[in-house]
């Protein structure tokens, strides 16, 4: 019997499959190619914001990836009270770029340990209050929870556009024919690898057409391995490198709205990547995971790097390839952890052309927000406002993507929470049904003209239990001998379904109240 049936057999959880060394490290891999660019794009940016020298930026990527690693292998293995134990990869999140760059250029001058201290600082509190977060899991229904999936998506696809023109807007290739023609080359790669490969090659087509995509850019002269060879093959971290963390109260301030923001994210993705693997996420596991998150935000600084969190493209690659197994993802935090201690292992990921990275991207984000639109099929939008909350976090949520510059003019504090699509639709359809769903006062029993608009339909299921000559009489079932057949109420459906399904044609049927004479025939 194979790894995978014996798990089944077990009756275990998906995400506790074990693949065996050799799947680990193939899919680790792959799992570390697709979020590199994104990790280590935020110790570029800092590191160039605070005018370091190009060694020192590369001591902040190394520490960002050693950290980033730790912080996978905490998530994914876990501790008593730390860890979902799901398949997510954790890194340095991108929602507190704009408030770091801030604390840089304040005028106390307290340049890297200033943005340290606070990240240190506010991941604490933030660690203090996920109980709060933790159990919330009642206000994430598959409404709430498929918008935020979509919305992670249509997010990141701006990225994967950026990735298939050259990633550098600077550069002078960038747009260019050559950059969009490998993305596009690359793109092609996945999809016949999907189609005409096995089962192993169409989970590793993501991986695969990376590789085949850089072996095209090198023969094109369009990748450049030259300087792999350049700096030291080993650095351990250096902790505090960059001086003693500082502390300053307006910058503690402004990064706390930064936690809040990523403790909404990492909720939004846990429940996102527990949807997809079809696992169950109670509030407890909720906890575990936020507590995680905020224990290597707080130890991250130590390294030299800053706040952890969730990256959203590798949920999207577990949609993708199907692969559930947290050993899967925490593999990839070996990897990580490795690419800290050895930067030349990382400068050869990093000579991978970005126009490759941004044709498989275009695959990975779509699988994020089809995951969610498969998700939001499950919603009832029968005469209530699902759909028009639905609607209203979308648009909501496209906001800072359709307008980047949207929150230009608002208060800072607002315009950090909501810059961020995904925070912008969660907290949209978060209070959307809460204000519906819950507090129902005053609700119209016709809310909506979406609703009222919509086509009338009925489940086969409703109706397949019904004989020719049923009919309905002042909302009663009669057989074709005027018999009344008892009809089931709501809470008894899912009771008596198995039932059902097993009875006699003229045994007690399941079906929809209706006041109206009608005859089946």
């Amino acid at each position: 019997m194979n790894t995978r049936s014996a798990v089944a057999s077990a009756g275990q959880r998906p995400e506790d499959e074990n693949l065996g060394i050799g799947a680990n490290l193939a899919y680790g891999l792959q799992h570390v190619l697709t979020m590199y660019g994104g990790i280590v794009a935020v110790p570029l940016i800092l590191g160039q914001a605070a005018a370091l020298s190009p060694s020192e930026i590369g001591l902040l990527i190394a520490a960002s990836l050693f950290a980033g690693g730790l912080a996978t292998l905490l998530q994914t293995l876990g501790l008593p009270f730390f860890g979902c134990q799901l398949p997510l990869v954790q890194g340095v999140s991108f929602s507190g770029v704009a408030t770091m760059i801030a604390i840089l250029g304040a005028g106390d001058g307290g340049g890297i340990p200033a943005v340290l201290g606070a990240v240190m600082a506010a991941a604490l509190i933030g660690l203090l209050i996920t109980p709060v977060f933790s159990r919330i899991t009642q206000f994430f229904p598959p409404m709430v929870t498929g918008v935020v999936i979509t919305t992670i998506g249509l997010t990141l696809m701006p990225v994967a556009a950026r990735w298939a023109m050259g990633g550098n807007s600077h550069a002078a290739d960038f747009g260019s024919m050559a950059n969009i023609g490998l993305a596009a080359v690359t793109l092609v790669i996945v999809l016949l690898l999907s189609k005409l490969g096995s089962a192993s090659i169409s989970r590793l087509s993501i991986l695969l057409s990376m590789v085949i995509g850089t072996l095209l850019a090198v023969a094109l002269g369009m990748a450049d391995f030259s300087t792999v060879g350049d700096g030291p093959l080993l650095a351990l971290p250096a902790l505090f490198h960059f001086g003693a963390p500082t502390f300053h109260v307006a910058a503690i301030v402004s990064m706390c709205i930064v936690i809040m923001v990523t403790l909404v994210e990492t909720s939004a993705d846990i429940l996102a990547v527990g949807e997809i693997i079809e696992t169950k996420v109670d509030s407890q596991r909720l906890g575990n995971g936020l507590r995680a998150d905020m224990l290597s935000s707080l130890l991250a600084p130590i390294f030299g790097s800053f706040t952890q969190s969730a990256f959203a493209q590798n949920v999207g690659l577990v949609a993708v390839t199907g692969v559930k197994s947290r050993y899967v993802v925490a593999t990839g935090g070996l990897f990580l952890v490795t690419l800290g201690l050895l930067p030349v292992m990382g400068r050869v990921i990093a000579a991978v052309p970005t126009a490759v990275l941004g044709g498989a991207g275009l695959v990975l984000f779509g699988t994020v927000a089809a995951s969610g639109i498969r998700t939001l099929s499950k919603v009832d939008y029968r005469n209530n406002m699902n759909l028009i909350i639905v609607a209203t976090s979308l648009g909501f949520g496209m906001l800072p993507i359709a307008a980047p510059n949207f929150y230009e003019h608002f208060p800072s504090w607002f315009a950090t929470i909501f810059h961020s699509g995904i925070s912008s639709a969660a907290i949209m359809a978060i209070f959307l049904n809460l204000l519906f769903n819950h507090f129902t006062l005053g609700n119209s029993d016709q809310q909506s003209v979406f609703v009222a608009a919509s086509e009338r339909t009925l489940r086969y299921q409703d109706i397949a239990a019904l004989n020719d000559g049923d009919y309905f009489l002042d909302g009663k079932l009669y057989d074709k001998d005027g018999n009344q057949v008892p009809v089931l109420g709501e809470h008894a459906h899912d009771s008596e379904h198995a039932h059902a399904d097993r009875a006699a044609p003229k045994a007690t049927r399941q079906t929809s109240d209706s006041s109206a004479p009608s005859r089946v025939s």
